[in-house]
């Protein structure tokens, strides 16, 4: 049997999940990397542990800043890529990101309509991690983590990303479409 016409593959690759079925999954990954990690799960830390890193492979002394000088950063920061759980599961989820697009079919290289297109881009991403880690993580550690751990940051910030959303669609609107 062609693997194209499997059920299995159909199912569990090719068309979209249900969204109990994905809030299932990422309920157990959650919990998965808080037993394993002891830290609930997060991404935009990881990220500037990667820039932490690149600095100090060229020189820097990051070790030096405050925000490293923390017990459970310094332990991150001397303990290498490879000793982070949290920079192993963000590599997890750009390859499986990248997987789970080619699988379904779905992979494509678009050209870039205008400059406009590419400020917006870069204006955005800046924005939204300067706003990750001012609010401690991104929606994965403020929201995600944040909800699941009954913590209050976690609901004030489910409240504000729909705001800057709101702000930031309109803009968009306005500015770069």
């Amino acid at each position: 049997m062609e693997i194209k016409n499997n059920p299995y593959y159909k199912k569990l690759l090719k068309d979209p999940w249900t969204y109990v079925t994905g809030g299932v999954i990422l309920g157990l990954l959650n919990i998965g990397m808080f037993a394993a990690t002891g830290k609930a799960w997060g991404v935009t830390t990881p990220l500037s542990y990667w820039g932490a890193w690149i600095y100090k492979f060229f020189g820097g002394h990051p070790e030096n800043w405050y925000y490293f000088q923390q017990k459970s950063h310094a332990a991150a920061l001397s303990g290498g890529f490879i000793n982070d759980m949290h920079s192993l599961s963000n590599v997890g989820i750009i390859v499986g990101a990248f997987l789970a697009t080619l699988l379904a079919s779905q992979f494509k290289i678009k050209k870039i309509k205008s400059m406009k297109q590419v400020i917006a881009a870069i204006l955005g991403g800046l924005l939204m991690g300067y706003g990750a880690r001012i609010s401690f993580g991104c929606n994965i550690g403020a929201l995600f983590s944040g909800i699941a751990s009954m913590s209050l940051h976690g609901w004030m910030y489910w409240i504000f990303i729909f705001i800057g959303a709101w702000i930031g669609s309109k803009l968009l609107v306005k500015y770069f479409m």
